[in-house]
């Protein structure tokens, strides 16, 4: 049952694609009971299936800009204590309190919180509904902005993490091995050492004293305290936070998901190559709920190492280090925390024992994204690259600017579009960007150099091919033509796409006396190309649409595409003015850009 329950102010609540609830309390909140009730009904409302609120994260910062509210409302002089008592003002005085207690970065997420569960309410009179419908204030930047790593970093980091990972698959691993022997009667068990091992792979607790006398009932069992602390105990068989995170760390750092993604990573996959000796492949099904509709993905983790991860020396790297690959971890992971999840009940990869908490002890999913990814941090006592004349200062390490290093060095979107890679990541980041406008400007700048060394395409000036109408045996002389492939040109018939193509089995890019397939790209430079005047409003829209590709794409991937056939069009088109262009554009119609678009889609390829 979600929704409100039937004391009529606990909301119950499930996060997007998770079927453990989570209770939230409205009798908590600072007002009169009916207001209680009122702001349940609307919680429960903003927290419904469709609400747009998937994440359990997101669901709690709703309840907590409600829990603010209702506080702001219990210290006035006069609380309202019904519906019809909550005004425009107390909107505006709320906005207001909350800019005086000095948190101005969260000032619109709470405003907006307020307003959102507030709107779920009908009945209002049209003043509340039209302050409930005002744009809310813009949010005030902070200063401090994620920066990615830099490479030295960001190998430090994944480094601090293997070894970790390593260390924690070699205690279990070793136990496990020890624990089947002794199951299966091969060792001797004169300490209990491995009775202990048995009890704590099955219920990741150590023995307790029970008894009558609560206070001492969950007192560890006396014979179990020679073998150290519960905590250390149980970790013979089970990961902790810190290695889990670990894990999310590597992952982060060979895959660059959302640490969403990462955090919620389930261990249920498919095994793409079926285990019959292939290149191993695990298919995952991943969910990122910000993507709405297209929150589900399917995510495949190969057993290729990255071309960052992989160490300068390449025979430093084992062929069986399974940490160096994304499905490598991610197998690791399966593995090591199967005991946890079957404890637990849990389908979740990122599982751990915690000793404490406010669930209390026992094995626990990974909560929020950076929650047990900071002390893991601050353990590691990782430092920034040294900067001339100051000493190293600690590194911080973080899921989000994992991912962000991970995007500016693969330079290729993740779950999300191209677009979004420019404008909300590469874009923002401040970490390496002279670094990468240089390494774009070099790379242009050889673009450029290639088009000019290369020799452009011919074309026929509007005389010339005048001439060629009256007498066709002048042009044919020139050109090595008969009479009639020089009418099938001038009539279209040997056309692609921005050209005409006077031979196509002995081009530079195919076999001798084969068709060409090469892309119509490549006519740009072939000496086979001649182009005509007709050709003009095809050329012009292509070199418009290219260059309007360049605000969808990261730089240095549309350079590496594109820059060299726009600087060879604009060369070609180089001999017109802006009159005679304008002229051109305007001779475009609606054949021409479906032709284009199907053309830069590469539709027209031979694959």
């Amino acid at each position: 049952m979600r929704g409100v329950l039937t004391d009529g102010t606990t909301v119950r609540c499930f996060e997007d694609g998770n079927s453990q609830p989570k209770d939230f309390d409205c009798s908590l909140l600072t007002v009169s009971p009916e207001l209680q009730r009122m702001f349940a009904e609307a919680f429960a409302k903003r927290t419904g299936p469709g609400s747009g609120l998937r994440s359990m994260s997101s669901i709690g910062d709703a309840f907590r800009s409600m829990r603010l509210f209702t506080r702001y409302l219990a210290g006035l002089p006069r609380p309202p204590a019904r519906k019809a008592d909550l005004l425009p003002r107390h909107i505006d005085g709320f906005l207001a309190a909350r800019r005086a207690a000095g948190a101005p970065a969260k000032l619109t997420e709470e405003l907006r919180g307020v307003k959102m569960i507030l709107r779920q309410l009908d009945s209002w009179e049209p003043a509340m509904v039209a302050k409930l419908a005002e744009p809310h204030p813009r949010p005030r930047r902070s200063g401090k902005r994620h920066e990615s790593y830099s490479r030295a970093e960001f190998l430090r980091i994944a480094s601090a993490a293997r070894a970790d990972l390593r260390r924690a698959a070699q205690r279990i691993r070793g136990n496990r091995v020890l624990l089947e022997q002794y199951r299966s009667g091969h060792l001797d068990d004169p300490t209990r050492r491995f009775e202990l091992l048995d009890y704590v792979e099955r219920h990741a607790d150590v023995p307790r004293r029970g008894g009558d006398f609560p206070s001492k009932s969950q007192l560890t069992a006396k014979w179990v305290r020679g073998f150290g602390g519960t905590r250390d105990i149980i970790r013979w068989a089970h990961l902790s936070p810190l290695e889990v995170s670990a894990g999310a760390v590597l992952l982060a750092v060979l895959t660059g998901q959302n640490p969403y993604v990462i955090m919620k990573c389930p261990a249920r996959h498919h095994r793409a190559d079926g285990n019959a000796g292939g290149p191993k492949t695990a298919i995952v099904e991943m969910r990122k709920p910000r993507r709405g509709s297209r929150a589900d993905m399917d995510v495949a983790l190969a057993a290729v190492p990255d071309w960052i991860s992989i160490p300068d020396d390449p025979t430093a790297m084992s062929r069986r280090d399974e940490l160096h690959t994304a499905f490598g971890v991610y197998m690791l992971l399966c593995e090591l925390t199967a005991s946890s999840r079957r404890i637990e009940g849990s389908g979740r990869l990122m599982v751990a024992y915690c000793a404490n908490g406010h669930n209390g002890r026992g094995i626990r999913a990974h909560g929020s994204a950076e929650g047990w990814v900071r002390p893991w941090s601050r353990q590691q006592g990782l430092l920034c690259d040294a900067v001339q004349g100051a000493p190293a200062k600690p590194l911080e390490v973080s899921l989000v600017r994992l991912r962000m290093t991970y995007l500016e060095l693969h330079q290729k979107p993740v779950a999300h579009t191209e677009q979004t890679l420019v404008d909300d990541y590469l874009g923002r980041n401040r970490g390496s960007l002279v670094e990468y406008r240089r390494v774009v400007a070099d790379a242009l700048q050889d673009q450029v150099a290639k088009a000019r060394a290369l020799p452009l395409m011919s074309a026929l000036s509007a005389a010339e091919v005048a001439q060629a109408h009256a007498d066709p045996t002048t042009l044919a002389s020139e050109l090595s033509l008969s009479h009639t492939d020089v009418r099938r040109m001038l009539k279209g018939k040997l056309d692609t796409v921005m050209n005409a193509c006077i031979d196509n089995q002995h081009g530079p890019y195919g076999d001798t006396g084969q068709p060409c397939r090469a892309s119509f790209m490549l006519c740009l430079s072939c000496p086979c190309a001649r182009g005509l005047p007709r050709h003009l409003p095809v050329q012009t829209l292509v070199l418009d649409r290219l260059a309007e590709r360049r605000h969808h794409m990261t730089p240095l991937a549309w350079t590496t595409r594109f820059a060299l056939p726009h600087a060879q069009l604009s060369d070609l088109l180089a001999g017109f003015d802006d009159e005679q262009l304008s002229a051109v554009r305007a001779a475009t119609t609606d054949a021409h850009r479906e032709m284009v678009g199907r053309f830069l889609n590469r539709e027209l390829d031979m694959r």
